[in-house]
């Protein structure tokens, strides 16, 4: 049980509630935003006084039950809600280190995708495989260091720190919130490896925007449907995108794919001719 995460978790959520929101009354200004505590214990059926030790970490572990009408008060998404019984220490902790080694099939299956750029991600956003494609719309991952393919330090502490987003994107604000809210859940999943410890500390050191979102506790993100890439090669490209979670592994197979016929379809093929050492030629010219 992570008594501190779990106490400021609770308050994140609670601030961001209004009277109206849970079908109270809003009465007479308040000095602060949110809910009051003892309104929160009441939609929840516990006591002010325990529901005041739970924010500031002094309770003892609370039950399921207790737990669930936590979540119901707060108005909590499915996802907030695994996350609380995470930070409760009342759902499992995967053991040790997260996975960065690709189920074979996966890997094989990369490679077989038609005009599709796929790579696998891991739950710290390390490019962990990818293919041809992949590497010709974003990078040559093969030519870095396994430290250097983490895409949340680009994110972070890469080009973007000048104003460039990487690869050109045009959602990067959208992408730094995702990548904060994973790395938050990612976290609460691994609290004893380095890796992500590691990777949170020089992030929360590194840069002052991932500091700010960090205090912000979110945890859940809308999907993203379409990403656009500026690409120095073929230009600007927009792409469906779709991640899907590997659960086993704790890893997501995200695939970048255009509607057949279209500009961006053709611009896909095009990068797929070219290769990354082609697009690394055509870039520097």
């Amino acid at each position: 049980m992570d008594k501190q995460e779990l106490g400021a978790f609770l308050r994140s959520r609670r601030a961001r509630l209004h009277p109206e929101d849970v079908g109270l009354p809003s009465g007479p200004r308040r000095r602060t935003p949110g809910l009051r505590r003892e309104e929160v214990a009441v939609l929840a059926h516990i006591s002010t006084q325990y529901y005041v030790r739970l924010e500031q970490g002094r309770a003892p572990r609370p039950s399921a039950e207790v737990l669930a009408g936590i979540a119901g008060a707060l108005r909590l998404t499915d996802v907030e809600s695994a996350h609380l019984h995470v930070l409760a220490g009342t759902a499992p902790l995967r053991n040790g280190t997260h996975r960065r080694d690709v189920r074979p099939s996966i890997l094989a299956l990369l490679d077989r995708l038609p005009r599709t750029a796929a790579f696998v991600t891991s739950a710290v956003f390390e490019v962990l495989a990818w293919n041809e494609l992949a590497a010709a719309l974003m990078e040559d991952f093969g030519g870095l260091a396994p430290r250097e393919r983490n895409l949340a330090r680009r994110a972070f502490l890469g080009p973007s720190r000048r104003g460039a987003a990487p690869y050109g994107i045009s959602d990067l604000a959208e992408f730094r919130h995702h990548v904060v809210m994973q790395l938050r859940a990612a976290l609460a999943r691994y609290p004893s490896d380095p890796a992500v410890t590691g990777l949170v500390e020089e992030l929360l050191d590194g840069s002052p925007e991932f500091a700010r979102l960090w205090d912000r506790r979110d945890i859940q993100a809308a999907p993203v449907l379409t990403k656009t890439f500026r690409h120095p090669a073929v230009g600007e490209i927009t792409v469906d995108c779709d991640s899907l979670a590997l659960t086993e592994r704790d890893q997501h197979l995200v695939l970048y794919t255009a509607p057949p016929g279209s500009r961006d379809s053709e611009a896909l093929a095009l990068l797929n001719v070219l290769g990354a050492e082609g697009v690394s030629t055509s870039g520097s010219r």
